[in-house]
């Protein structure tokens, strides 16, 4: 059985480790550093965003929810422009605020921080592949300055693979932290890519597919979020039963390659 790593906090596993450890008993468990904490009112604000506030985390740039997901001070302070939510069992989510495209298309600019070993640029690539493969109306491709979304080195002690955030204002998250100590550089066309197309999905507005029950992503027991004011949309068209191999799945197999199957294809090319 493969080790299924969250793609943003601690495996999976008996025990309690984490990301940059696995299930393994070969491998040591990373020491936990400690945590600043995270006040009742953020927590409240979480919640009312639809998102689990289960092992929220502070980071550098907000709080770390559902494992890989920033959410910033602007998140919490906004108001969205619409309500819709329906909880299901395991149908493809999307936030209310997506890329905004004036016109026919948009394309989004990659930048791969020289942090990062050369590995993640054809990770990168082929991540880029993936998205414009599919004729959407948003496109991709890699910069070498400035960039849309930046690909960078996550901090020392990082506790997960990668996180990135929600769009705002009609823009993607601009920013995807990636654990690359954690991760490794074997398998960039294929594992390493499957998690960093999995932080642009997030980046451009999707949630985790499996929101209502991660157990049959991550293991353990089944979680339902449950009801809140905004934060999964239901994505018409995706199927109403586990999706045991959607690029937006909470949780990854260690090595493993998960491109776009045929219900992610139709949840990206619904919204895009």
């Amino acid at each position: 059985m493969k080790v299924k790593n969250v793609l943003a906090a601690a495996a999976v596993c008996a025990a309690s480790v984490f990301a940059a450890s696995s299930c393994s008993k070969e491998q040591e468990a990373v020491a936990p550093a400690a945590e600043a904490s995270v006040s009742a009112a953020v927590l409240t604000q979480i919640r009312a965003m639809g998102l689990s506030t289960q092992d929220v985390k502070k980071v550098e740039d907000g709080y770390l929810v559902e494992g890989d997901i920033v959410v910033t001070d602007e998140n919490l302070t906004a108001t969205p422009h619409y309500q819709l939510l329906r909880v299901g069992t395991a149908e493809q989510y999307h936030t209310t605020d997506l890329v905004t495209i004036s016109g026919t298309s948009r394309t989004i600019s990659i930048r791969v921080s020289s942090t990062l070993p050369a590995a993640y640029v054809t990770a990168t690539d082929e991540l880029i592949r993936r998205y414009n493969a599919q004729n959407l109306r948003v496109r991709f491709t890699r910069v070498t300055s400035g960039g849309d979304i930046v690909l960078t080195k996550a901090p020392s002690g990082a506790r997960y693979l990668a996180s990135g955030g929600f769009p705002t204002g009609g823009n993607p998250y601009n920013s995807v932290k990636v654990n690359s100590g954690a991760i490794g550089t074997a398998n960039a066309s294929t594992y390493i890519a499957a998690i960093l197309a999995h932080e642009v999905g997030h980046c451009i507005g999707f949630r985790h597919t499996d929101y209502a029950d991660r157990s049959y992503s991550c293991g353990g027991t089944l979680t339902n979020e449950g009801a809140s004011t905004v934060g999964a949309i239901l994505i018409p068209g995706t199927p109403a039963g586990p999706d045991p191999n959607s690029w937006m799945l909470a949780c990854i197999g260690s090595g493993q390659n998960r491109p776009f199957n045929a219900n992610d294809v139709t949840a990206l090319q619904y919204l895009y």
